[in-house]
């Protein structure tokens, strides 16, 4: 299996590990949403809390040149540790969200 490949699939599992959470309060649903074309994945949290609506994204993860950038982590504990503990190398892993960039995970704890 090629590495995109390889990364794809660990993503995908990552988050979808991730959908099958509930919300502690509200009429909320976690929605995985997977372009394995685009290779874009995100996980969109869609309902009703206390009489207000809640939409948007809790997890927004790229695929490019070779690495996995995460565009946004809502996530309580971050899921760069879930990409890890699956076996995507830290060196890979980019979290775009910083304002500077960052190749490795080790490099930003």
């Amino acid at each position: 299996m090629d590495t995109s490949a390889t990364y794809r699939e660990i993503v995908k599992q990552v988050i979808l590990q991730y959908a099958k959470l509930r919300p502690s309060h509200g009429d909320i649903r976690l929605d995985p949403v997977l372009d394995e074309t685009r290779d874009r994945y995100a996980l969109m949290q869609v309902g009703w809390d206390r009489g207000r609506r809640v939409r948007g994204n809790l997890i927004y993860i790229t695929l490019q040149d070779g690495k996995v950038y995460i565009e946004y982590d809502g996530m309580e504990c971050g899921i760069t540790q879930n990409l890890i503990e699956q076996g995507l190398p830290e060196n890979d892993i980019v979290l775009a969200f910083l304002p500077y960039s960052l190749t490795a995970f080790s490099s930003a704890v």
